[in-house]
C-alpha cells in the first residue's frame, strides 16, 4: 500500500489534489495508516490517466464519466469522439505553431513574425 504521501510524490499532484479527486469519485482509498490515506498501487496508472485527460482539456466533471462509463454508454462515447476530433485540432494548431517557432529559430527575417514563410507555417 502506498499512503497519500508517497502517491503525492510519485505523480507531482499535491495531497489536496488527491483529497479533491477522491471526493469526486475519481480515487479511493484503500484504508487508512493512522490518519493518512493509503491507496492500492494501481492507482498510479489510474493517475496517469487523471492528469494526462485533465492537460487535455478534460473536466473533472467529464473524467468521471469517462470512469464509469461501460459500452453501452452512446452519450460519453459520442462525447468522446467530440474530443478526440478537438484534440486533433488542437495538435494540429501545436504542430503548425512548433514548425514556425523551429523556421523562426534559423529565419533572417526583420522581424521574424512578419517572415512569409513563418505566416504561412501559422495558417490553418
Amino acid at each position: 500500500m502506498l499512503d497519500i504521501a508517497e502517491v503525492a510524490r510519485r505523480t507531482g499532484l499535491a495531497p489536496s489534489a488527491l483529497r479533491f479527486y477522491e471526493k469526486k469519485g475519481l480515487l479511493t482509498p484503500s484504508g487508512r495508516n493512522g490518519l493518512r490515506r493509503t491507496y492500492d498501487p494501481s492507482v498510479l496508472s489510474r493517475l496517469t490517466m487523471i492528469i494526462c485527460a485533465r492537460r487535455a482539456g478534460f473536466t473533472v466533471a467529464e473524467i468521471a464519466r469517462f470512469l464509469g462509463a461501460g459500452p453501452a454508454d452512446e452519450v460519453t462515447r459520442a462525447d468522446l469522439v467530440s474530443k478526440a476530433r478537438r484534440l486533433d485540432e488542437d495538435i494540429a494548431r501545436l504542430v503548425r505553431m512548433r514548425d514556425s517557432l523551429d523556421h523562426a529559430a534559423v529565419c533572417t527575417h526583420e522581424p521574424l513574425v512578419e517572415c512569409p514563410d513563418f505566416k504561412r507555417m501559422l495558417a490553418p
